[in-house]
């Protein structure tokens, strides 16, 4: 894949993650938080893969994405540990509120899954931004 492609594949993304942020503000609103929490954490998802497109990783596991942004974004010091945070809070809430029987978010928790998911996403778009500008250098990447 080219620095064409992989800009590309980075921005459709991104896009993909505004637009799974607007439908978990329209599920907020509509007081389906458990949906909410679903696509807080897949606008959060798309948006560490767009960071991953422009080092051309990847993974078929939700796992393999975080342990990827963990190593190469976080660590590096590329992104703050608070975005590292709350993508596994993210990851957890989306498996609990999925998943458990039982169970129903309150309208704080997918309140607050939302706004961590725009804060997230705010800071990727920039991180993008600076990476594509050569502002900041790109992660060193051992594995391909």
């Amino acid at each position: 894949m080219n620095e064409a492609n992989t800009r590309d594949l980075s921005a459709y993304r991104i896009e993909k993650a505004k637009e799974l942020l607007g439908q978990a503000d329209a599920l907020l609103k509509m007081a389906s938080y458990d949906g909410s929490i679903n696509r807080s954490y897949y606008a959060i998802f798309s948006a560490i893969r767009a960071l991953l497109a422009l080092v051309r990783l990847d993974s078929q596991k939700h796992t393999g994405v975080i342990g990827f942004f963990d190593r190469y974004f976080v660590k590096t010091g590329i992104c703050e540990k608070s975005l590292s945070q709350i993508v596994h809070t993210a990851f957890e809430a989306r498996q609990i509120s999925d998943y458990q029987d039982f169970y129903r978010p309150t309208a704080e928790q997918a309140q607050l899954q939302f706004e961590n998911a725009q804060r997230l996403l705010r800071t990727v778009e920039e991180t993008c931004v600076l990476l594509l500008e050569h502002k900041i250098p790109y992660p060193e990447i051992v594995e391909r």
